[in-house]
């Protein structure tokens, strides 16, 4: 738990990235689950982000595993503890690399009403049909060489063809690990997240797809 107001408005629940497949436990000291602090950090020094329950998932293994898909598991525990927490709060899930994944396939949950995914693991042929009426976001750097930026695209036709309300954009810079430029991804993600509870008000000069500057 990073952030539990007395009375949640809302709720933001991290995911980290992780690797196709391990069962070898996530270590104490994780750079993944480290990398997501930041985006934290940033919810948290917003205004809006006093009254929002911020949370982290952390995975019981390292991997997605195949048609296990661990690291969906781990999600629908950790948002079922969030119920708990703040009954009848909108959620966002935030996701990052696999995490994007994970985010995505457990965003039919009725508590959650949208997903900002970082630099998502989207391979072909993934389901969409779950995320009719959710917001979806996208935030891809094109020079990813770990993730692919064009599948995400490609997802989020698919998403928006299945009635999400989606949201692109192509970051200038980052990389896979979204280092070089990182407060841009941290407050488009903050932003967007922002937008997503407001429902329906997008960020100043954005458009189905924008590139980041």
């Amino acid at each position: 738990m990073r952030h539990l107001p007395e009375r949640p408005a809302a709720a933001v629940l991290l995911l980290h990235g992780g690797k196709a497949d391990s069962l070898r436990p996530v270590p104490r000291l994780s750079l993944p689950e480290l990398r997501m602090r930041f985006f934290a950090a940033e919810i948290g020094h917003r205004p809006w982000g006093q009254d929002v329950l911020l949370a982290q998932v952390r995975y019981r293994c390292r991997g997605w595993n195949g048609h296990y898909a661990d690291p969906v598991h781990d999600t629908t525990s950790a948002l079922d503890a969030l119920s708990q927490l703040a009954p009848q709060a909108p959620v966002v899930l935030i996701g990052h690399s696999m995490g994007g994944r994970a985010a995505l396939a457990a965003a039919g949950g009725e508590m959650v009403r949208g997903v900002v995914a970082l630099a998502p693991w989207v391979p072909p042929g993934e389901p969409v049909a779950h995320l009719l009426g959710k917001a979806a976001v996208f935030l891809h750097d094109e020079d990813d060489t770990v993730t692919s930026a064009q599948q995400t695209w490609a997802f989020a036709r698919r998403a928006r063809a299945a009635g999400a309300d989606v949201q692109t954009a192509a970051m200038p810079a980052g990389g896979h690990a979204m280092l070089r430029g990182a407060h841009r991804w941290h407050r488009a993600a903050a932003d967007y997240t922002a937008a997503i509870l407001a429902w329906g008000c997008r960020p100043a000069g954005t458009g189905q797809h924008n590139h980041v500057r």
